[in-house]
């Protein structure tokens, strides 16, 4: 049986009534994707205003991995919201609180003494990350990567590496930033193989350190392993393995950003346990809570322990009906082994598009951890020039034939994978046929 059916032109009356109210009342700077609005949802499958069902590829931009409403989740939120919604937790605590820092210490890479801080988005555990790293090692300076992408706030636009839509005229920006190149295989120099390539990157690296900044004045190195908004990018393992150890020998922390990697999107917990590293610190949010606004810092109690009461904090954060439905959400995602099926549906992505590269030129590469799955488009595979036209195309043609996803990248010439994982194997492959056809036929014209 089929998920997508579609009762109305894309987009129906119901949600073009909703977009000229938002157009009245929201600021276009809240950027559309779709110009389709909810009604409700289940696992995968989003039905709109007008009772058009689509099955979704985007996944509350990876906030969703255990899917909509996942029942067990549900009801966690209820008999939370049945006891007491929220007291802020420095001033009368709360067991959720404490029971998800001690799950996440206890899950996260390493069997070292670790403590948790939850706060509630992405940009705010970045924020506070970095503020750690700070005053742990008494040093200014940060580092990151160009490409990647740390939140909309101050600190987290100075560290984010792409300039429009995020930092254009919001400067200036925090100081002492200083942004790495982002290793991109696909875009090597074709005399290089991938090993030579990533020496370059190595060597790179280090005269970075000798022209940029000096190690011993840096604090932190912020990285994306697997970029998102950057354009699902995985960073090579031999040079992140190079660079947790360069951090190691100078006294630098690394922070591993695992916002959008985290909670089993890559086939692991972590994206950090491809590369067989265990960060200082580690910054979470998007599917740690279901949908639900959270975020956290985890990372070695040394660090945490030096810093006084009132240093980090906030009166939201750690919100008990959010603490309780990450609970639920990391209980399902271990007894349901979504890592497992993150490598299953990433697995067949790969192979569809794979094929489908062979003879359709204007996918140019195809690549990520688990379900995180990139899928570069260009208008020559020679000179790699983005598609940047035809990505757009792409995305209204999907949604038009009810599938719903996110474009990415620098030049967002990038389709990338999100979708929740609990999707089943029927609605999968309805995906990527619709997707598979409407690539083709933008390729043909």
């Amino acid at each position: 049986m089929k998920s997508i059916h579609l009762k109305t032109p894309i987009p129906g009356p119901k949600s073009r009534a909703l977009k000229e109210r938002r157009d009245a009342a929201v600021p276009a700077a809240a950027f559309e994707v779709t110009p389709i609005y909810l009604a409700r949802a289940e696992g995968a499958v989003l039905t709109d205003v007008d009772d058009n069902t689509f099955i979704d590829f985007a996944g509350g931009i990876g906030s969703l991995n255990t899917g909509q409403c996942p029942p067990f989740v549900v009801e966690a939120i209820r008999n939370q919201a049945g006891a007491y919604l929220h007291a802020c937790f420095h001033v009368t605590g709360y067991e959720p609180y404490v029971g998800l820092a001690e799950k996440l210490n206890a899950i996260t890479p390493g069997g070292h003494p670790k403590k948790t801080l939850l706060f509630n988005s992405g940009a705010e555990a970045i924020e506070n990350a970095i503020k750690a790293a700070r005053y742990f090692t008494k040093r200014q300076a940060v580092v990151a990567f160009e490409q990647g992408f740390h939140g909309r706030t101050l600190l987290g636009m100075s560290l984010t590496g792409k300039v429009a839509p995020y930092k254009k005229g919001f400067g200036p920006f925090a100081p002492e930033v200083y942004h790495l190149p982002f290793p991109n295989i696909y875009r090597r120099d074709s005399s290089l193989s991938e090993d030579a390539y990533v020496d370059q990157q190595l060597t790179d690296l280090h005269r970075f350190f000798k022209t940029q900044v000096d190690p011993d004045n840096v604090a932190a190195v912020v990285m994306e392993l697997q970029t998102g908004e950057g354009g699902f990018i995985p960073a090579p393992v031999r040079f992140v393995q190079e660079l947790a150890k360069l951090c190691r020998e100078h006294g630098v922390l690394f922070v591993a950003d695992e916002v959008q990697t985290g909670f089993a999107r890559t086939g692991r917990m972590f994206a950090s346990e491809h590369y067989g590293i265990v960060p200082d610190l580690m910054t979470m949010a998007k599917s740690l809570s279901g949908g639900l606004p959270l975020s956290a810092v985890t990372g070695r109690a040394d660090i945490f322990d030096v810093i006084p009461p009132g240093g980090l904090g906030g009166t939201f954060g750690g919100n008990p009906l959010s603490c309780a439905a990450a609970l639920a959400s990391l209980e399902m995602i271990q007894a349901t082994n979504l890592s497992d099926r993150a490598e299953v549906i990433g697995q067949k992505i790969r192979s569809s598009f794979s094929a489908l590269q062979n003879h359709v030129p204007l996918i140019g590469d195809v690549r990520g951890w688990g379900a995180m799955i990139g899928i570069e488009l260009v208008t020559d595979p020679r000179s790699k020039e983005p598609a940047t036209a035809e990505t757009k195309d792409i995305i209204k043609r999907c949604y038009e034939n009810g599938l719903i996803l996110l474009s990415c990248g620098l030049y967002g010439n990038v389709l990338r994978t999100l979708t929740p994982l609990v999707i089943t194997d029927g609605q999968l492959d309805e995906a990527l046929s619709v997707l598979s056809n409407v690539i083709t036929q933008v390729a043909k014209k």
